[in-house]
């Protein structure tokens, strides 16, 4: 209670940010907004004052406990300004958009996005910020003020299969990767307001962009803008697909840490492999420049593995072949403890390894052959957790298709729509490609790709687990 209680008041604070907005704008929402902050206020002093006094120990249990019900809360809360305004109509609309930026999945329900008030637009982009890096992480970080320590939420909430710590304590860890994260988003708001950008187009692709959710002011996306911004964007989405720990490594110096990340080489690795193809197959089947195939296959390569989901072309018209190669894209994911979606590049990297160990050891079935990552063993609990996640992965991915085709989807739209809403994406394939949305779904497919979104965001086990008979017992 009183972490939930202690997220409230910083949605209430976050909201307050629009009021400026509101007003500089004239858009008339500003009692809308008082009132959502007033609610927000009020819920959160209520349960921070009933759980006054009482024990503050949290365990692991617990933990997972929390970070799932301080997401619905955020949920719930972050959907206000919609429902008071009353500029998103249907109510399923309403859950569906908010979830979308709380999870950084950046699917949408907006046909025109252009004619949102400035104050909603802000509102909808920083949904997206504060659930990039996890605002859990952020509580983390406050939680001593609450008497909590926040070892057990960090460990739920951080996104990837490890979560290193920067430092002994774990608020300094939290506090690191806020500020890394905040410098580079106010860097990329300078440099876009350089590059021509008015100001608040400006914050809010920053917003986004660091957040990898791809929630765009404009109906064109990124196409909206020129090369130059779209180079420079590109550049910020594939830092963001980067591990935090490495970016704090590299502002201290440790170049030879952050360069021998077998998972960095990787994801480096295939982003350009990826780029030089597809622009190269791009360039042969279309008579546009040999510049603009490389900027727009650089851009929606990017765009795709690190889950930002900004479009600048359309991918699906192509070839099929390439739309193949995209649609294994949603499922990729940049590197563990970035603020991407998808299964994540350490994942892919240590199943490879462990491949081509097994043939080795098929060949020396005595011999003890250790799986090694950056120089280090991997441990066997390690190897078998992320084994069960590609199986609760690609399982909930076959599960979630049959359901949205049963609900009237044709199969390559179902297929597009789970995969983008599992890996946090955002344009998928069939009628929610990359130049359409998910207004024309149904409500009943909108509220369970809502609950993909936020099962992908929390990495299957932290939502699983809170379902399984172990979970619920004493001992």
């Amino acid at each position: 209670m009183r972490v939930l209680g202690m997220l409230l008041c910083i949605v209430a604070l976050s909201m307050c940010l629009c009021l400026p907005l509101s007003y500089y704008y004239e858009t008339n929402h500003l009692p809308d907004f008082f009132s959502s902050i007033l609610l927000c206020f009020l819920g959160g002093g209520l349960l921070l004052f009933s759980a006054r006094n009482k024990d503050l120990t949290v365990n692991k249990r617990e933990g997972y406990l929390i970070v799932v019900l301080a997401w619905l809360t955020l949920w719930v809360s972050c959907a206000l300004p919609y429902i008071i305004t009353g500029e998103i109509d249907s109510i399923t609309d309403v859950f569906f958009e908010t979830m979308s930026g709380l999870t950084t999945t950046g699917a949408t329900i907006l046909n025109d996005i252009e004619i949102l008030p400035h104050d909603i637009l802000f509102w909808r982009s920083f949904t997206q910020w504060l659930g990039g890096m996890g605002i859990i992480v952020l509580t983390v970080a406050l939680l001593p003020l609450l008497g909590i320590g926040g070892i057990e939420l960090f460990v739920a909430e951080a996104p990837g299969p490890t979560s290193e710590k920067l430092h002994p304590r774990i608020k300094d860890t939290a506090k690191a990767l806020w500020y890394i994260y905040l410098g580079l988003t106010l860097t990329l708001w300078l440099l876009l307001w350089m590059s021509g950008m008015n100001w608040f187009d400006g914050i809010n692709h920053a917003l986004t962009t660091m957040a990898t959710g791809g929630f765009s002011t404009k109906n064109a996306s990124l196409a909206y803008y020129s090369p130059q911004i779209q180079y420079i964007v590109a550049v910020f989405m594939f830092l963001a697909g980067v591990n935090y720990s490495l970016h704090y490594l590299a502002l201290r110096g440790k170049f030879r840490s952050v360069f021998s990340s077998d998972e960095l080489k990787a994801y480096t690795f295939i982003v350009v492999a990826l780029i030089l193809f597809i622009a190269l197959s791009v360039f042969n089947i279309t008579d546009i420049t040999f510049e603009q195939a490389f900027r727009d296959s650089l851009f929606q390569v990017i765009s795709i593995i690190t889950t930002t989901g900004y479009v600048t072309a359309d991918y699906t018209s192509w070839s099929a072949s390439l739309t193949s190669i995209f649609f294994l894209l949603l499922f990729i994911g940049a590197c563990a403890g970035s603020t991407a979606g998808g299964i994540k590049m350490i994942r892919h990297t240590v199943l490879f390894k462990n491949s081509i160990l097994e043939f080795k050891r098929l060949l020396h079935p005595r011999a003890i052959i250790r799986l090694r990552l950056n120089e280090k063993i991997v441990p066997p609990r390690v190897l078998t957790h992320i084994l069960v996640f590609f199986l609760l992965y690609v399982g909930t991915f076959i599960f979630g298709t049959i359901i949205v085709v049963m609900a009237g989807s044709d199969i390559l739209t179902a297929a597009g729509a789970v995969a983008t809403s599992i890996s946090n994406v955002g344009p998928g394939i069939g009628d929610v490609g990359p130049v359409n949305n998910f207004a024309n779904l149904n409500n009943f497919t909108k509220w369970f790709l809502s609950w993909i979104m936020l099962i992908g965001r929390l990495e299957l086990f932290t939502v699983f687990i809170i379902f399984t008979p172990y979970f619920w017992r004493k001992n």
